[in-house]
């Protein structure tokens, strides 16, 4: 069932539509009063959407037009928009955009938590937030990509037609395809707490791994990934919830001291200040995007001043690696 706002535009897909009137219909004869509610919030983000997808699309604004002559000129001014200080350089509808996926973020959350007692319901309406927060960090996989030297000038033109595309629509197609690997990794993250132990990494690297032992995508990409260190690194603050550097220094304490093997509970208290990265709570979808933009802030301050570490978040080095192979087969 589609329900175009006041201006005849469809904000959200097919699908989202149906659910959310699944949805509403289970509300109403089970929950009436969040049914209102619902109804309320999902009425406002439709006339949200209607008022971003009026905009014209980013290609038909004369920013892009003034330079699309130039396909190497348009990648390096879209990087422009990937900083919060060129904000008023940034078109209308690029900062509207992320405006109405926050806001859908919020809402789908809010339906996924009335539609509790109706587990099919709510995972898929929990489902539509995690793609809310993969299709966010898409966004910054793009700028990541369209500033990487080892990427050849024709992927980056296709990258950038790709991140106009996202613009435009709200969805990137490329992170619905690799949706399910990127929401596996993350559930056998949280499935139990790290174990550390030696702070290795492997006993971490072997329990993601057989939780996510029908993802082949994962699997080929740790066996040519794994032994690089920018990979490496990457995977080892995902694994582990710290930074490379507070990994280092508990590593640094262990061999001090004699310490073979070091518990969930004690590995903060070997840290001489709060840690970098929040704690993750696994019942809430923000901590995801949280987490990813705190690991991604930590790398751009290592690629400022030099310092040895990881460069890339481990989303963005596994993201890249789906598009090098995506343009290997073209």
């Amino acid at each position: 069932m589609t329900q175009p706002n006041k201006q005849g535009l469809q904000v959200l897909s097919n699908y989202e539509e149906i659910l959310v009137d699944k949805i509403e219909q289970w509300l109403k004869k089970e929950k009436p009063q969040e049914h209102i509610l619902i109804s309320e919030r999902f009425r406002r983000l439709r006339n949200l959407g209607g008022a971003v997808f009026d905009y014209p699309s980013i290609k038909n604004t004369q920013f892009v037009k003034d330079i699309l002559i130039n396909e190497n000129k348009l990648t390096e001014s879209l990087l422009v928009f990937s900083t919060a200080s060129h904000l008023l350089r940034t078109p209308t509808k690029v900062v509207a955009l992320r405006s109405f996926l926050v806001a859908k973020f919020h809402a789908f959350s809010l339906l996924a938590q009335y539609a509790e007692g109706n587990n099919d319901l709510h995972s898929q309406a929990l489902e539509i937030t995690f793609s809310v927060v993969f299709t966010l960090m898409a966004e910054n996989v793009y700028f990541s990509c369209l500033d990487d030297p080892s990427f050849s000038d024709n992927t980056k033109s296709g990258l950038t037609h790709d991140l106009i595309a996202l613009w435009d629509s709200g969805t990137d197609l490329r992170s619905v395809r690799h949706l399910m690997a990127l929401s596996s990794l993350w559930t056998a993250r949280d499935s139990a707490p790290p174990s550390f132990g030696t702070m290795d990494g492997n006993t971490e690297l072997l329990r993601i791994s057989i939780s996510m032992d029908t993802e082949t995508e994962w699997e080929d990409f740790l066996k040519e990934e794994s032994t690089n260190d920018e990979t490496r690194w990457a995977l080892e603050e995902f694994l582990f919830g710290l930074s490379y550097e507070e990994i280092l220094q508990v590593r640094n304490r262990l061999k001090r001291y004699g310490v073979n093997a070091i518990s969930h509970t004690e590995v903060r208290s070997y840290l001489d200040t709060k840690p970098i990265y929040s704690v993750l709570n696994d019942h809430d979808p923000r901590a995801i995007y949280d987490f990813f933009i705190e690991r991604r802030d930590a790398c751009t301050l290592r690629k400022r001043v030099n310092a040895p570490g990881p460069r890339h978040t481990l989303e963005e080095v596994y993201l890249k690696y789906r598009i090098v192979l995506e343009a290997s087969d073209l």
